[in-house]
C-alpha cells in the first residue's frame, strides 16, 4: 500500500471498522477475532482492507497463519481503545441514566467538603428519584457549554455573574478546638495569640480577594500590626485550614459559613467572637439559562436557598438591604 503523503486523504475516517480493528488487534489472528465478532474471517478482512484505505497506511503485515500490527497499526490501537472505551462508557452512563432526573453542581472543592456535601443526605431525603453529581474544581466552568446544569461560586458582589443568587456573605472569625484550649494557656485577649500556633491559607498574599483572609489583615483591624505567633502553618485550602484546627494544631482565621457546622456541634470554638472581621466576600448560585426551568433544578435551587437561610441564621448574618430580594 502507497504510503506517501500525497496519497493520504485528510478527512476523518469513520469510526464503523475500529472494533474489528481492534478485535484482530487483540487476538493477531483474523480467525480469532472473526469468532469473537460473530463475523466471517472474509467480512473481517474487507473491513480492515477498508479502513487501511480510509487512514492511507497499512496498519497490520499478513502472514501465512497470523498476523502482526505495524507501526502506525500500534498508533492507533492505542488511541482507538482508549477512545472507544470512554464512548462504551458514555453510552453505558446514557442507557443507565435515560429517563432519571439529574442535577450536576460546579464548585471548588472546600465548600463542596465544609459546606454542601453534609447536607445533601436532606436533599435526597425529601427528593429521592433525583441524582446529584457534585463537580469539585477549582477551574471556572461555562456553565453555557460544560456539562452541568449550576454553579456554587464565590466572589465579590460587583463581580458575581449577572444573575447570581446570594446565598449569605462572609465574617472571619478566631477558632480553635476545645483541646488545645485545654492547655491552660489563655486566649482570652487579640495579644494572647502570640502563645499559639496561627494557621491561615499559604496563597494567601497571591490574591487581592485571599488577602482578606490573612492573619495579616485581622492583625492590622485590631492594631497589632507587628505581633509574631509561636509559629505559623501554612496550607493550600479552606478545608485543611479547618482540619488542622480541629486538630489543635493551631489557631485559625476560619470563614464563618463553612465553620459553622463544626462551632454548633462543639468541634471548634469562637475564642474571640467580638472580634470577628467583615470580608467583602460571598457565596453565590448561578443557574444554567438552558437548565433553569427543568423542575430537578427548579428543586434543588430552592432547597439550597433554604440551606443557605439557616446557615445565615446560624452565623447571625445581617441580610444586606441591597440583596435582600435574593436571601430567600
Amino acid at each position: 500500500m502507497a504510503t506517501s503523503t500525497a496519497h493520504l486523504r485528510t478527512r476523518p475516517i469513520a469510526v464503523g471498522h475500529l472494533r474489528t480493528f481492534l478485535a484482530v488487534a487483540r487476538h493477531l489472528n483474523f480467525r480469532a477475532a472473526a469468532e469473537e465478532l460473530s463475523l466471517t474471517q472474509s467480512a473481517v478482512s474487507r473491513q480492515i482492507q477498508a479502513l487501511e484505505d480510509e487512514v492511507g497506511v497499512a496498519l497490520l503485515l499478513r502472514h501465512t497463519r497470523a498476523v502482526d500490527l505495524t507501526s502506525a497499526g500500534a498508533q492507533l490501537m492505542r488511541t482507538a481503545q482508549s477512545s472507544l472505551e470512554q464512548l462504551d462508557s458514555t453510552v453505558r452512563l446514557i442507557r443507565r441514566t435515560a429517563g432519571r432526573k439529574s442535577v450536576a453542581v460546579t464548585t471548588w472543592a472546600s465548600f463542596a467538603s465544609m459546606w454542601l456535601i453534609s447536607r445533601l443526605e436532606a436533599f435526597q431525603t425529601e427528593y429521592p428519584d433525583i441524582d446529584i453529581r457534585i463537580d469539585a474544581t477549582d477551574t471556572m466552568v461555562d456553565l453555557e457549554t460544560a456539562d452541568v446544569d449550576l454553579a456554587l461560586r464565590y466572589a465579590k458582589p460587583n463581580v458575581a455573574p449577572r444573575g447570581a443568587i446570594r446565598l449569605f456573605g462572609e465574617q472571619l472569625t478566631v477558632v480553635a478546638s476545645p483541646w488545645l484550649l485545654k492547655t491552660g494557656k489563655s486566649l482570652t485577649r487579640a495579644e494572647d495569640l502570640a502563645n499559639f500556633a496561627l494557621i491561615e491559607a499559604g496563597d494567601a498574599h497571591r490574591a487581592v480577594h485571599l488577602e482578606w483572609l490573612s492573619w495579616h489583615r485581622w492583625f492590622e483591624t485590631q492594631g497589632l500590626g507587628k505581633l509574631e505567633p509561636k509559629r505559623w502553618m501554612y496550607f493550600n485550602y479552606a478545608q485543611q485550614i479547618a482540619q488542622a484546627a480541629l486538630t489543635g494544631q493551631g489557631v485559625a482565621l476560619a470563614r464563618m459559613p463553612l465553620v459553622a457546622d463544626s462551632l454548633a456541634n462543639g468541634d471548634l470554638i469562637e475564642v474571640l467572637p467580638h472580634l470577628r472581621m467583615d470580608s467583602p466576600m460571598a457565596y453565590w448560585l448561578v443557574v444554567g439559562e438552558r437548565n433553569a426551568n427543568r423542575p430537578e433544578i427548579k428543586a434543588f435551587c430552592q432547597w439550597l436557598q433554604v440551606q443557605a437561610a439557616a446557615t445565615r441564621a446560624a452565623v447571625g448574618e445581617v441580610p444586606d438591604p441591597d440583596t435582600v430580594d435574593n436571601l430567600d
